[in-house]
């Protein structure tokens, strides 16, 4: 049972799984409508970080990251987070902390040691298995489309969009099947082979020297134009060992592209730029739900029950205002005071 809302939960599911269920069977009026306009959509995924005490021991899954703000180290959580996003709402459907397993963590420190050291890999301890407790961020991704599927059977996916981390080809297959074979866009890596007649070259390669972009005008959210440079092909991904559409994209002011990855080859490639732009209402997302709405800034509940709690309500905070945003950018009804 959920600790905040009072819902019930699978063992081991998101914990603000329940929240979405509440939101679409409550009889709240403004909250019908929500949930009544988040009948299709777009899913998108994403991780963010928040750094904690350098001392901490008992905060749920804290471990040692990059600071990216001074250039050294701290001790942090970091959570995947999926979004629904609609033609007129976006909001958080579910969430999973993540942290590396310490176990391979201290095996590839050692290794590396050890290789530096002139060490034969023969003569090096062997990998371990992963821990299932320490599940990688694409694990925990398509397990938060699974439950999402479950408890919002109801609602069509439209899309499922990711960054590079996830544009791999187990991760990009399986959101397909489990979406309903909806398409995934993800992004490559421009050293990331391809195959075109006949040859395998780098992505970056290819369209760089062959497949050179053109100048367009895409519309985004909003109805503002903006000018891209976009050149695209369906080719075959050397490491996903089929064929996928591959869109070149450069906003302008930029100098290098950046390479996304689709697995609908029906689509058109105006159609999987502007569904790709979508993925950038998370950043105006985590913008304004770290300044505005916190993410326990101030938190001393320990262990996992205490940071979902905080995290839970945090998001929750953004369910509430959409009522109050929808009426404030739709016409009086004749209904209303």
């Amino acid at each position: 049972m959920c600790s905040v809302c009072g819902g019930r939960r699978a063992a081991g599911a998101s914990p603000i799984r329940c929240v979405g269920e509440r939101i679409t069977a409550t009889g709240v009026p403004e909250f019908r409508e929500v949930a009544w306009r988040a009948c299709e959509g777009v899913l998108a995924f994403d991780e963010s970080d928040r750094a904690r005490s350098k001392s901490t021991k008992r905060i749920y899954k804290v471990y040692k990251q990059k600071h990216k703000g001074s250039g050294g180290y701290v001790n942090g959580q970091t959570i995947v987070l999926l979004l629904l996003v609609t033609s007129s709402i976006t909001v958080p459907v579910g969430f999973f902390f993540y942290m590396p397993d310490p176990a391979l963590k201290q095996w590839d420190k050692e290794d590396k040691r050890l290789k530096n050291s002139g060490i034969a890999k023969k003569d090096r301890p062997i990998k371990h298995e992963r821990d299932s407790a320490y599940p990688t961020k694409t694990e925990i991704a398509l397990g938060l489309l699974k439950e999402f599927k479950v408890a919002h059977s109801l609602i069509k996916i439209k899309g499922v969009l990711a960054d590079a981390l996830y544009g791999e080809k187990a991760f990009m297959d399986e959101a397909a099947k489990e979406s309903g074979g909806s398409q995934v866009i993800s992004q490559l890596r421009k050293n990331q082979n391809i195959e075109y007649r006949g040859r395998i070259r780098s992505v970056e390669s290819y369209f760089n020297s062959i497949n050179k972009g053109i100048d367009q005008i895409i519309r985004v959210r909003g109805g503002k134009e903006i000018k891209v440079t976009v050149s695209s092909a369906r080719l075959k991904v050397s490491s996903h060992s089929k064929k996928r559409f591959v869109i070149a994209l450069k906003y302008d002011g930029e100098n290098d592209y950046r390479y996304l990855v689709a697995t609908d080859l029906t689509w058109r490639t105006q159609d999987i730029i502007q569904a790709y732009t979508l993925r950038w209402l998370i950043e105006v997302f985590f913008e304004d739900w770290k300044l505005y709405e916190g993410w326990g800034r101030e938190a001393k509940q320990l262990d996992e029950e205490g940071s979902s709690r905080g995290l839970i309500l945090s998001l929750l905070f953004d369910h509430c205002l959409l009522p109050l945003k929808i009426r404030e950018t739709e016409p009086k009804r004749s209904d209303d005071f």
